[in-house]
C-alpha cells in the first residue's frame, strides 16, 4: 500500500526583508531581483532555528493531519542548514513532539530533499516498515550566505514545510528521482575543512557559492524529464494534473517547465515572490499554502517536483 499526504504544515520566521533593503546591503536594485527571479521578500531567522521552524510545521501538519505524536513511527528531516552536526535534526523534532515511537533520521538531497524523503516513507510503508510518517523540509540557508554576494543572498529564505504520509490504498503513485554528482559543483557550500594536531587549515567556514546558468540550464532540461516519465509511470497525462507543486527556485524556470509541459501557468502555483528559495522547505510549504487554501480535493492528481544541489531531482504524481 502506498503513503499518502493527510496533513499539511509550514512555518516561517517573523522577520521579512525586502528587495529594498537589499540594496542597501549589496550592489542590486529590486527591478534587478524581480526582473530575473520573481522575488520580492524572503524570510530571514533572528530568533528562529532550523529545528524551531521545523518543530512549528510538523505540529502545524499533525493538526491537520488530526494526529498525535505517539502515532507516528517515522520522521525523516530533509536539510543542508541543521543546527547541529550531531544529533539529526529530526532526532530533535521527535524530542520536542515527544514522539516515542517514531524512528527519526535527517537526509541531504538539498532542494529535492523532501522528494527523497517521500520517496523513503513509500517504501518504508510498503514494506510494513512503517505505517504513519512525517517528513519535514527545513531551512536556515541565511546562516549560509556570503551577504556581499547579490548573486546568492537575494536568492534564499528561511522556513520549513512539514508533511503527515500514511499508508493507504492509494497515494503515491510513481515517484522518480536522481543526481549528477559530475555537475554538483555547480552549487557548493564547504563543510570545516581538516584541522587537527597534525594538520592546520584553519577555522574559517565557506559559504554558498552558484553557477546560476549551470543551475538553470540543468532544472529546465531535467525536471521536465523526470515530470515526463513520472506521469508515465503512473499512467497519467499532463492534461490530468489539477497541480504541478515545484520547487520555488526562480520564477523563469518556472515558466521554462510549464512551457515545455504545454501546460497553463495557472497550474503551476508559487510562493516564491513572498519566500524566495527555502531549499528542501520549498515544495512542503507551498503544498500547505495551497491545500489551506482549499485548492485541493480529494481524488486530485497532483505533481510534486523538486531539483537542486547534488545535483539532485524528484518528480512525484500522487492522489490528494
Amino acid at each position: 500500500m502506498p503513503a499518502r499526504i493527510i496533513g499539511t504544515g509550514s512555518c516561517f520566521p517573523e522577520k521579512t526583508v525586502s528587495n529594498r533593503e537589499l540594496e542597501n546591503l549589496v550592489e542590486t536594485t529590486d527591478e534587478w531581483i524581480r526582473s530575473r527571479t520573481g522575488i520580492e521578500t524572503r524570510h530571514i531567522c533572528v530568533g528562529e532555528t532550523t529545528t524551531s521552524l521545523a518543530v512549528e510545521a510538523s505540529k502545524n501538519a499533525m493538526e491537520n493531519a488530526g494526529i498525535e505524536a505517539k502515532d507516528i513511527d517515522l520522521i525523516i528531516v530533509g536539510t543542508v542548514s541543521g543546527d547541529m552536526c550531531f544529533p539529526s535534526t529530526a532526532c530533535q523534532i521527535q524530542d520536542a513532539l515527544c514522539a516515542v515511537n517514531a524512528t527519526a533520521f535527517d537526509i541531504n538531497a538539498a532542494c529535492a530533499g523532501f522528494l527523497f524523503g517521500l520517496t523513503i516513507a513509500d517504501n518504508y510503508m510498503k514494506s510494513g516498515m512503517a505505517r504513519t510518517a512525517l517528513i519535514v523540509g527545513a531551512e536556515t540557508l541565511s546562516k549560509m550566505m556570503d551577504w556581499n554576494d547579490r548573486n546568492t543572498c537575494v536568492l534564499f529564505g528561511d522556513g520549513a514545510g512539514a508533511a503527515v504520509v500514511r499508508m493507504d490504498k492509494e497515494g503515491l503513485n510513481s515517484i522518480v528521482q536522481g543526481s549528477d554528482g559530475v555537475r554538483g559543483r555547480a552549487l557548493i557550500c564547504q563543510n570545516r575543512p581538516v584541522n587537527n594536531p597534525f594538520i592546520k587549515n584553519g577555522t574559517e567556514l565557506d559559504y554558498t557559492h552558484m553557477d546560476g546558468q549551470s543551475v538553470y540550464k540543468f532544472a529546465v532540461k531535467t525536471v521536465p524529464e523526470a515530470i515526463t516519465e513520472a506521469l508515465c509511470r503512473a499512467e497519467t497525462e499532463a492534461d490530468g494534473i489539477k497541480y504541478f507543486v515545484l520547487h520555488q527556485a526562480n520564477i523563469r524556470i518556472i515558466e521554462a517547465v510549464a512551457k515545455k509541459m504545454k501546460q497553463p501557468i495557472e497550474k503551476f502555483p508559487t510562493n516564491l515572490r513572498k519566500c524566495g528559495n527555502i531549499s528542501a522547505g520549498s515544495v512542503p510549504a507551498l503544498l500547505d499554502l495551497i491545500n489551506r487554501q482549499g485548492k485541493l480535493n480529494r481524488g486530485d492528481k497532483i505533481v510534486l517536483a523538486g531539483f537542486g544541489a547534488g545535483l539532485t531531482w524528484g518528480a512525484a504524481v500522487l492522489t490528494w
